[in-house]
């Protein structure tokens, strides 16, 4: 249910009836340059991965398979903060813009998977943690252009405000 109103829209709703906070946090955050805020939104990413591993993992699931949800659950908060904070919107509609943005994702989020499944099960086995960060580190080097050049690329002939 919670991914059906991110995908449609409706988690937006709260924003929308406090439109002078969400612009007052969209004001803030449009005076930073473009890439610090998608390393923010990365490292708050980043945070909630770690946060969602080390629960999981202490929950007794495997830490491929606790790798793996940590890291679905992180990636619908990186779209919808990156989506309000750090591109412009492209014109799209939200489920096809959250669909372009799965298939940047995916490929990043591959990278990122497949360091760390071969670090933590080798040289960080004894610190799984250290293989979530480093595999993170791998996928943003694909994440940040991707998203920037295909998910919240604009529609051609759409013109919008520049995001610096």
């Amino acid at each position: 249910m919670i991914f059906q109103k991110l995908a449609d829209g409706s988690g937006e709703e709260p924003l929308r009836h406090s439109p002078s906070r969400h612009h007052g946090l969209q004001s803030v955050a449009m005076r930073i340059p473009r890439p610090l805020r998608f390393l923010a939104v990365g490292a708050l990413g980043l945070t909630v991965n770690l946060a969602l591993f080390t629960l999981l993992l202490g929950k007794g699931l495997h830490p491929l398979v606790a790798g793996l949800l940590a890291l679905a659950g992180a990636t619908v908060l990186t779209w919808r903060l990156n989506r309000v904070f750090t591109f412009d919107r492209s014109a799209r509609a939200q489920h096809e813009e959250a669909l372009r943005y799965a298939a940047v994702t995916a490929v990043a989020q591959s990278a990122s998977y497949g360091a760390f499944a071969v670090l933590v099960s080798t040289l960080c086995a004894a610190l799984p943690q250290a293989a979530v960060v480093i595999g993170a580190a791998a996928g943003a080097l694909v994440s940040y252009n991707g998203h920037r050049l295909f998910a919240f690329a604009p529609l051609a002939g759409c013109p919008r405000a520049r995001n610096p």
